[in-house]
């Protein structure tokens, strides 16, 4: 008589090369993971893996596809009805992460990705995105997500296709907020997890130019993807206003208006506006798609 099946994730590690000791901890804590089967790729974005250990797969990109349409790279080359995504730098300090994960998606059908909580492994503060709500509070307690922190989340495949993958076009930034609408459209819903744990360090991205005009970007196509058009405006509204607080240089004004520009001007992938309902179920569980 055979025992239960063993849960199987396919695990795609993005990596720019840069950070080989970084590489070799993450991988190690991976393989650490009990009570599950992984099927684990490597991807090198804009470079061949090499040196890997036995049994975990090297996927090269002949150049730096940006990090979401890196890490879709990865996907079609792992098994499993579990995906996991691991930055290079970020570790599982325990050896049940996994399986813990798992046990959630088991017990709950229409939960459709889980991020953990993150923390500094020498105990730096974490850094306000590190936790997907309005108002962080305390980290450990465990709530609704309408964003991700992208890396380290484990979501179910049959999500990540309904939501069309990674934004591809988006490059860098915001990229877990078009993922978790879109599970959320599937019908499922995204939970921010702070009773399981996941390490990284907690350095602030600098912000270059190009930050800016990502992220305004990005904001407008968030919204000509997945928003309704009256929602739509008012998001972009919002987020435009909130930007114009935070702005500190003249550099970054002028970023922010080019890439608000482009976002208007330039395709961002396929349209899907989400339903009604959807609005409202997020709402419902404390944060409408508008901030």
């Amino acid at each position: 008589m055979s025992g239960p099946v063993r849960p199987t994730f396919g695990v795609i590690i993005l990596t720019m090369g840069n950070r080989p000791k970084d590489l070799d901890r993450s991988l190690a804590s991976l393989l650490n993971q009990r009570e599950v089967d992984l099927d684990v790729v490597v991807v090198g974005n804009g470079w061949q893996p090499v040196g890997l250990p036995e049994g975990v797969k090297a996927h090269g990109l002949s150049e730096n596809l940006g990090i979401p349409a890196g890490r879709n790279a990865g996907v079609s080359l792992v098994q499993g009805e579990l995906l996991f995504f691991l930055d290079d730098d970020a570790r599982l300090p325990e050896n049940d992460i996994l399986a813990r994960m798992a046990m959630e998606f088991a017990a709950d059908p229409t939960l459709g990705m889980i991020q953990p909580r993150v923390v500094d492994p020498l105990g730096r503060k974490a850094p306000r995105r590190w936790t997907p709500r309005l108002f962080v509070g305390n980290r450990a307690r465990s709530s609704p997500a309408m964003n991700v922190w992208e890396g380290a989340v484990a979501i179910r495949r049959n999500a990540f296709e309904y939501a069309g993958g990674w934004p591809e076009p988006f490059w860098y930034a915001h990229e877990g907020i078009d993922l978790a609408w879109r599970v959320w459209d599937g019908g499922f819903h995204v939970r921010y997890d702070g009773g399981i744990e996941v390490q990284h360090p907690a350095i602030e991205p600098t912000r270059h130019a190009e930050f800016y005009r990502y992220q305004a970007r990005n904001r407008v196509w968030l919204a000509r993807r997945n928003l309704p058009l009256p929602v739509g405006v008012l998001y972009v509204s919002v987020w435009a206003g909130v930007s114009a607080v935070r702005l500190r240089s003249r550099t970054g004004l002028a970023e922010t208006l080019r890439g608000y520009r482009i976002g208007l001007s330039q395709p961002g992938g396929e349209r899907r506006p989400m339903s009604w309902r959807t609005i409202w179920r997020m709402t419902r569980a404390g944060r409408p798609p508008v901030i």
